[in-house]
């Protein structure tokens, strides 16, 4: 029932935090030409998606213009 808890010492909590590894871990392996051809490509798919939408988008996010000079002057001769 009752959880026995062990005491650590505490200079083994103190060495922790500057305990290195003798296992050095493999190294890294270089991408091929294709992998960087293959995201190179996805970077500038998702870049030209990006403008695209900016492109499209700012027309329909300006203001919206006055009706042009030949409209006011007919609705005006119209009266």
């Amino acid at each position: 029932m009752f959880r026995r808890r062990e005491s650590v010492p505490f200079s083994f909590v103190a060495e922790s935090d500057r305990f290195r590894s003798n296992v050095t871990p493999p190294p890294r392996q270089r991408a091929t030409v294709s992998q960087l051809a293959g995201r190179s490509l996805v970077g500038l798919t998702m870049v030209a998606g990006l403008v695209g939408a900016l492109v499209l988008g700012l027309p329909a996010l300006s203001p919206a213009q006055s009706p042009s000079h030949a409209e006011q002057t007919e609705a005006t001769h119209g009266h």
